[in-house]
């Protein structure tokens, strides 16, 4: 995800002031120049709430035409080739800080994306989803004063596992990565944040489970992260969860899975590199060891002040269906050609965007216009989709 764990935003002006006459002897005049220089260079306080809202909408054609308008395996932006709003959110934030402590994120959220994302395929939905699939973020976060700071949070946040978030408009693509589908894009329990120096900083959090709106059992999940800014442009994250999936949460069934992530930025350029991989032992007969991995190189090119290009290519293993249901290796490459136009608070992007998908395996491959015998929709390999998403929003301090 483009953004982690604990959502710490700075914003500073430059307080503007000019020096009044004076009768003042010239050396008096002189040093109250030089204090009023002073003061026009010292930063305004940071404004403490930030407020906004977007609108997503999108169009995928997809070549197959599906009878049933879906992308198959897909929790967001999983309609075709019919008109969506994918999402639609509203927002208010307060950042913790030296100056002000307690820190405040509240989102609420509807459309297409907000019906299929945090969800298990393999445990039932938690009590009260159906709204709490509406609610983007729901946290109070606050900063001890302890050595060089320690930031606590809780509530409903943002998932320190995966690059991609779950808005379109937070991210490079339109459609998400294999692996942003499959790994959280929100969490629901604590964290705890704690900057060793100025470049390594490490994070616990305890959650409710690996998908924040199902329950699979009663015994909450950790992890951890560690983040290092090894150069003013890489930075690398290693993540791990561990925590029972599963009805019987016996020690040998739990699920241990890693991410990680190195990143190369640059004013222009963005390279990154992630993989995944998962593991657990099935509570079923025989107490089979499943597997899954998946890897994701987006590559990123801003152009100018409006345009930007990615290309990202992609895979993903499941060959026992752990995660998608389907014994399956899917290849994917999505390249994006990226329109923006800023306006004061407001902003709005287009992206054009080719995607291709290609699964083989047992019970694998997308959904086309056919039908089988059985009268359900029929499969084939591979999908071409052409998108075209639109995306206005507005925040009262943009970046």
């Amino acid at each position: 995800m483009l953004s982690w764990g604990l959502l710490v935003i700075f914003f500073t002006g430059v307080a503007s002031g000019q020096a009044t006459p004076s009768p003042n002897p010239p050396e008096q005049q002189a040093q109250a120049q030089t204090q009023a220089e002073t003061q026009t260079q010292t930063p305004a306080p940071a404004p403490l709430w930030q407020y906004g809202g977007f609108a997503d909408f999108g169009y995928s054609l997809d070549f197959d035409y599906p009878s049933n308008h879906l992308f198959r395996f897909r929790s967001t932006t999983f309609k075709v080739n019919e008109l969506d709003l994918n999402m639609a959110a509203a927002y208010v934030k307060k950042a913790a800080s030296e100056h002000s402590r307690w820190g405040v994120e509240l989102a609420a959220q509807a459309g297409k994306d907000s019906e299929g994302f945090g969800f298990s395929n393999t445990a039932p939905n938690l009590d009260g989803a159906e709204g709490l699939r509406h609610i983007g973020l729901a946290d109070v976060s606050y900063l001890a004063p302890v050595g060089n700071g320690i930031s606590l949070q809780a509530g409903i946040f943002n998932s320190l596992l995966g690059y991609d978030g779950l808005y379109a408009k937070d991210n490079f693509t339109y459609t998400r990565p294999w692996a942003g589908d499959y790994t959280p894009y929100l969490m629901m329990g604590v964290n705890a944040a704690y900057p060793f120096t100025k470049k390594l900083t490490g994070t616990l959090f305890v959650i409710n489970g690996f998908s924040h709106l199902s329950h699979a059992n009663n015994v909450p999940s950790t992890g951890g992260q560690l983040a290092y800014q090894a150069t003013n442009h890489v930075t690398l994250k290693e993540t791990i969860f561990y925590g029972p999936q599963q009805s019987d949460t016996s020690l040998q069934y739990w699920r241990f899975f890693t991410d990680s992530i190195v990143e190369w930025k640059t004013n222009r350029f963005v390279v990154a590199f992630e993989y995944q991989a998962g593991t657990e032992t099935l509570a079923t007969a025989g107490t089979p060891r499943v597997f899954w991995t998946i890897a994701q190189l987006p590559l990123h090119w801003i152009l100018n002040r409006h345009w930007s290009v990615t290309l990202r290519p992609e895979v993903f293993w499941d060959p026992e269906g752990r995660l998608t249901g389907a014994d399956q290796f899917i290849k994917a490459n999505t390249t994006t050609l990226e329109y923006r136009w800023p306006f004061h608070r407001f902003n709005t992007v287009a992206r054009l965007e080719y995607r291709f998908d290609n699964s083989t395996g047992k019970g694998g491959g997308f959904f086309n216009g056919g039908l089988t015998t059985s009268g359900t929709v029929g499969l084939t390999p591979s999908q071409n989709l052409l998108i075209l998403g639109v995306i206005a929003s507005f925040d009262s301090f943009p970046r």
